[in-house]
């Protein structure tokens, strides 16, 4: 994980490899929660055993709820000190190159793409890559914008 002791610290940092996140293992109960969440309850996502018979042979979990591991990931893979409030400005890109399928391990990778002094603090695009163990394509690839304060 990188620190950052304050927010103009992050200036200049574009191309910083923030380090990976902790493997997380995605389990039906979370695909479930999220579907219940998001109303989603597509067969491939929720139906183990009419998703054994679909393209993938298990269920795999929703595309946002990958996206939305990115919120989970990030702090695992950055923190910046001395802030008032940080706090999530948005995405510029997401893709979802592959599937991840019920019982898979993921996790964040990051780098930092860009930094720029706004109103107040600074703001940096992070290029949170969600990787699935074993897996040739990454899951989501996710470029998230934060906005510090001091």
């Amino acid at each position: 994980m990188a620190t950052f002791l304050s927010p103009q610290e992050l200036m200049g940092k574009e191309g910083t490899h923030l380090g990976h996140s902790e493997w997380l293992t995605i389990e039906q109960e979370r695909i479930d929660q999220f579907a219940e969440a998001t109303g989603d309850h597509q067969w491939i996502h929720v139906d183990p055993e009419r998703a054994a018979q679909g393209p993938f042979g298990k269920t795999i979990a929703h595309g946002y709820l990958t996206l939305s591991l990115a919120n989970l990931f990030l702090p695992e893979l950055m923190t910046v000190e001395n802030v008032s409030m940080g706090v999530n400005y948005g995405c510029d890109k997401v893709r979802f190159p592959a599937p991840v399928p019920v019982g898979s391990r993921v996790r964040g990778a990051g780098e930092i793409i860009r930094a720029e002094e706004v109103k107040g603090g600074v703001q940096v695009v992070v290029r949170v890559t969600i990787e699935v163990e074993g897996g040739d394509r990454p899951a989501c690839v996710i470029d998230t914008i934060s906005r510090f304060f001091p």
